[in-house]
């Protein structure tokens, strides 16, 4: 087994979901219970599941696809939501949260 990849992949998963809505939908559905363990298990069986189904799609698109495409399409794509996140303040204009406005 390859641990400096087990390493970095643990560290970069780690630290992308800390905060994410993931974690957050987590604390609220525990907060909720009184069952800590069972909401444990069962987000982390959730996020076992679709990393297993990104690695094998990962692992199958690669077949196909080169890796330094599927960098630049990852890259591309993360710059596209990036820029429509920051284009209202940009453009100077508030970011619209849904609610009504009295």
């Amino acid at each position: 087994m390859d641990f400096a990849l087990l390493l970095s992949t643990f560290v970069t998963v780690f630290l992308a979901e800390l905060g994410d809505k993931t974690q957050l939908a987590t604390v609220a559905i525990s907060g909720t219970s009184n069952r800590p363990l069972a909401v444990f298990i069962g987000s982390s069986s959730a996020l076992v599941l679709a990393s297993l189904i990104g690695a094998i799609a990962g692992g199958s698109i690669a077949t196909v696809v080169p890796a330094d495409l599927l960098q630049l399409l990852a890259s591309a794509g993360f710059l596209v939501i990036g820029l429509r996140l920051l284009w209202p303040m940009l453009k100077g204009q508030e970011v619209s949260t849904g609610g009504s406005q009295d």
